[in-house]
Formats: C-alpha cells, sequence, structure tokens
C-alpha cells in the first residue's frame, strides 16, 4: 500500500508544486494522475521513488516512511518506465531487461532465465533478447522498457506517460497489454498521463490535479457519473457516451451474436457466394474450432481472386478485436480512429463471441436520446 500524508513539494520557497495531498493506494490498484501541465502530477510520481524530495508530509510504502529508506536500495525496488523509454543502445535487450538485476549481481543463469520469461509475457520471440533497441520497432522498443520495471518483481511501478511518444495503434495495443499484465502479475500502478481516454481505459483510479491540489478522485465511472466541478466537467469532455447512457459501459451489452464467417481452407469462390448470399461486403475468417484467423472483403478478393484459390492465401491478419468486457467508451473511440465498420468480439481463447457493428451504436445513441419509441432497424449488411 502506498499513503500520502499532507505531502507538500515547494521549489526554491516559491508557490508549492505539490500542496498538503493526501490519497491512499492498495495493493495492486491501478492509479492514472491526470491534469493539465504544470498541476504536480510527474512532480507527484517523482517523489515516491525520491527522484524529489517532498518538502513536508510523509510517504509511506507498506507503512514505512521512504524518507528512513535508502533512496538507491528504493529505486531499485521500485519499477520505474518513462516516455523516452530510456534504453542502453550499446546493450542488447536482454542486458537491458535485466540492468536492475546486474546492479544486484545477480548470477548470469538468474539474468538468462528471468530475460526468457519476461520475453514471453508481451509475445515476442527469444531471439529478440540478442537485439539491440535500434533494431526494434518504437512499441517493441517500449514493451522492452515495461519488461525492465518489471525484472526484479517489484510490487511498485511508476510509469510517465509511457505510451505518449507512440502511434495510435500501437498504443492501444500496448495499452491492452500492458492492463492484462497488470491484472495477471497484481501490481500496484502510478501511472501519469495527459490523456483522458487513456485514464478512462487503463485506471481503477483516476486522481485530477489542478494547480498541485487533487479536485477529484474516484473510479472512471464515478467521475463520468459525478463531475465534482466545472474543471472536471470541462476536462472530461462531455462527448464521452457513457454520460448519456450510463448503465451501458461494456462491449458485452451491445454486441450480436450473429456474424458471417468463412474457413481458412474454404474456396474464394464459395467465399464469394456466401457474401452474396448474405449480402455483406466481408467474412470473417476462422478455423475448425471457431478461432478468429483474420478476414476477407471484396476488395482483397478482386485484387487477389487470379492468382489465388483458397481464402487463407489472401485473408487479413491484422485485425482490431475486443472482449466482451472491454469498456464500450474505449470501443467506439477506437472505431472512430480507426475509421472500422464493424469490430469483432472474441474471449480468451480469442473464438469469435460476436461482433460490434456501427448500427449497433447507432442504436444505443438513439435510445439514449429518444428513447425506445422507434427502432433502428440493423442493416442487412455485416459492414455498414
Amino acid at each position: 500500500m502506498l499513503e500520502f500524508k499532507h505531502v507538500t513539494k515547494r521549489y526554491s520557497g516559491g508557490k508549492p508544486a505539490v500542496n498538503d495531498l493526501n490519497v491512499t493506494i492498495e495493493k495492486g490498484e491501478f492509479v492514472c494522475f491526470i491534469g493539465p501541465s504544470g498541476c504536480g502530477k510527474t512532480t507527484t510520481m517523482k517523489m515516491v521513488n525520491r527522484l524529489h524530495e517532498a518538502t513536508n508530509g510523509e510517504i509511506l510504502i507498506d507503512g514505512k516512511d521512504i524518507k528512513d529508506q535508502d533512496p538507491v536500495k528504493l529505486r531499485r525496488s521500485i519499477g520505474y518506465v518513462i516516455q523516452q523509454i530510456g534504453l542502453m543502445p550499446h546493450m542488447t535487450v536482454k542486458e537491458n531487461i535485466v540492468l536492475v538485476g546486474t546492479l544486484l549481481k545477480w548470477s548470469q543463469e538468474e539474468k538468462e532465465a528471468r530475460a526468457k520469461e519476461l520475453i514471453h509475457l508481451v509475445d515476442l520471440p527469444e531471439a529478440y533478447l540478442d537485439k539491440y533497441p535500434h533494431e526494434l520497432s518504437g512499441g517493441q522498443q517500449q514493451r522492452i522498457g515495461v519488461l525492465r520495471a518489471l525484472a526484479t518483481n517489484p510490487p511498485l511501478i511508476l510509469m510517465d506517460e509511457p505510451f505518449g511518444a507512440l502511434d495510435p495503434i500501437t498504443r492501444d495495443t500496448l495499452q491492452e497489454e500492458f492492463k492484462k499484465l497488470q491484472k495477471e502479475l497484481d501490481k500496484t500502478i502510478i501511472f501519469v498521463t495527459h490523456d483522458m481516454d487513456e485514464a478512462l481505459k487503463l485506471a481503477d483510479k483516476i486522481v485530477i490535479m489542478k494547480d498541485g491540489e487533487i479536485v477529484q478522485s474516484g473510479s472512471p465511472d464515478e467521475i463520468l457519473r459525478s463531475p465534482a466541478n466545472q474543471f472536471v466537467e470541462d476536462f472530461i469532455g462531455k462527448d464521452r457516451l457513457i454520460q448519456g447512457q450510463p448503465d451501458v459501459t461494456t462491449v458485452g451489452q451491445v454486441m450480436s451474436g450473429s456474424q458471417v464467417t468463412a474457413q481458412e481452407d474454404e474456396s474464394l469462390k464459395d467465399a464469394i457466394g456466401r457474401m452474396r448470399e448474405k449480402r455483406v461486403d466481408s467474412l470473417l475468417v476462422v478455423d475448425e474450432n471457431n478461432v478468429l484467423k483474420g478476414y476477407i472483403d471484396v476488395e482483397i478478393i478482386n485484387s487477389n481472386y487470379k492468382k489465388a484459390s483458397l481464402v487463407r492465401e489472401v485473408m487479413e491478419t491484422n485485425l482490431f478485436t475486443v472482449r466482451q468486457d472491454s469498456l464500450l467508451r474505449d470501443t467506439i473511440h477506437k472505431m472512430l480512429r480507426r475509421g472500422a465498420k464493424y469490430v469483432p468480439v472474441v474471449d480468451e481463447d480469442h473464438r469469435i463471441a460476436g461482433i460490434v457493428t456501427r448500427a449497433s451504436l447507432a442504436d444505443m445513441v438513439y435510445d439514449t436520446i429518444w428513447g425506445d419509441g422507434l427502432e433502428v432497424e440493423e442493416p442487412i449488411a455485416q459492414s455498414v
């Protein structure tokens, strides 16, 4: 558990950067600090590992005041991820991951085993351990930065806008991966961001700051339903659909259970025949166990029908998916940002559970604004 008790940080006798901060963060909680530039959120985080020293007050980790601990040992016991990643360019990926372990004098066998264990958490092959940072994409480098923070298995991890420099698609993917990791590993996270969508997606608790003080803290739904004042309401933004219909929060509540599919080994001729029969312009591709493998559409078929005969030869495998428990507001933003006409819903084994279309979202918006007086008819096309 992490506690801030009447914590103040003042630089050179001026106005406090953080003023009389009081907040408790429970074990395993994901807490996002958010607010405008200069509000004190990064200063608050850096006081936890004593990169900045508090002027007044107490910061306690599991009941122990951090001022009574050696700052170097304290920092080695806390994971730390920054936006710039900070990988050592002259070190391999493996050496970067176990850097703190090297400082703690781990054996070569311990470092080797830990690096191999961690690289699988983010679905990167072991061969990447021998690469250098410049050989990796920005998203892959950020994954390694996260693994380095996890290397010593710290109970507490600090993250300072770690995904801010990435493109939106890579950022979405890493957010999903890290939230899943956090739940699996039961880590306590302090996450600094300026992006409200990111905070709403990741956080168990959001702490909104202004001028060095906490304006409001609570769960994402609590803040969305009951903003403390006009500042919070403006900072959240009025365009988030959950404010209009707070009882609808997850994908599973709006998804349709019907979708049109094709088998991997099916012929393109049969696939286009099914499109014609069902009046759709795309098909989700599955294997014999209904595991989603990709999709095909009329454009893909039109470009490849002369040089391919089977669905698996031309299907696109890079497909955005969500789970039934995914937040609806987050899914909506992703669909709009990607220009997606629909998104498949999958279970933990990546089997198709349903689909969310723009038409189903239109139903929800219609009911929210005008009630149930009329139905918005679901178009027969899978893509609308």
